[in-house]
């Protein structure tokens, strides 16, 4: 990725981008600029991903740069240096996207474990980007695919999608390694494209869903009084039964012992 220091003390400037090991923070290319109008030249001339920018300077402030960015509807992120910590400026930051902000002095050391975490954000961003156009992609290869064995007329829509995912989740409940990391890969989704196009459809998550049923089938075993709550836990795919408990208790405020012994005495006197 490539960064771009924006501060109007050229020394300070230069300094930086020779004296840090910026390939160690994820960074192969480092600019300088003395001002925002030489930033934006910068920035139209080189890609950059980071600005590592300081607030206070002549004339046009780093928050009027970072604005411009913005307006441009340029994805780069933005870290601010400021010898100030002014709540307008925080304030301003934020509103702007911006909440990564250093107070200087500050350490090399301590400056590039900021910027490592923007990297790491940028990079998480795009990843997600890159799997959910992949999914949308395959998305519409079933579209336009649909079903060999009925009509070519016919088109996979989002609402049958959910509804293969449920019979899925159905079909494996009783799988303890059954998540939604698992159940988006069996679909050819990253797991944040998937629970979206789910939740649009279900109003609950994969996530969410996959408890739901769980905890459904949990009830129901526990009702036939053949098996205990360690067992049951087991049988609807939990391999540690404390998160079992949790869980069973979240649904139904009480907890599975309490649920069997009540059902059961409820049936007995009825």
């Amino acid at each position: 990725m490539n960064l771009l220091i924006v501060n109007d003390e050229q020394l300070t400037a230069e300094t930086m981008k020779k004296d840090m090991d910026w390939a160690s923070y994820g960074i192969s290319e480092v600019y300088t600029a003395y001002d925002t109008e030489a930033a934006r030249a910068c920035i139209a001339e080189h890609p950059v991903d980071i600005l590592l920018c300081d607030i206070e300077m002549p004339g046009e402030n780093g928050l009027g740069l970072l604005r411009w960015v913005r307006e441009q509807e340029k994805e780069i992120e933005c870290i601010f240096l400021t010898c100030h910590a002014k709540f307008a400026y925080a304030q301003e930051a934020i509103i702007l996207g911006c909440q990564d902000y250093i107070l200087i002095p500050a350490r090399y050391e301590d400056i590039g474990e900021k910027i490592r975490k923007v990297v790491d954000r940028i990079r998480g961003k795009r990843d997600t980007a890159r799997y959910e156009e992949y999914g949308r992609q395959l998305f519409q290869e079933k579209i336009h695919e649909g079903e060999a064995s009925e009509s070519p007329q016919r088109r996979v829509q989002p609402e049958e999608t959910a509804e293969e995912v449920c019979r899925y989740i159905l079909k494996e409940l009783k799988n303890s390694e059954l998540n939604v990391e698992r159940i988006a890969e069996e679909f050819h989704f990253h797991p944040a494209y998937l629970n979206r196009l789910f939740k649009k459809e279900k109003g609950v998550s994969v996530g969410q869903f996959l408890i739901n049923e769980r905890m459904k089938l949990a009830g129901a075993i526990l009702e036939t009084g053949q098996y205990n709550a360690n067992e049951t836990a087991e049988k609807v795919g939990y391999s540690h039964y404390t998160n079992f408990y949790n869980m069973f208790k979240k649904y139904y405020e009480m907890s599975p012992a309490k649920y069997q012994e009540d059902f059961l005495k409820t049936k007995k006197q009825s």
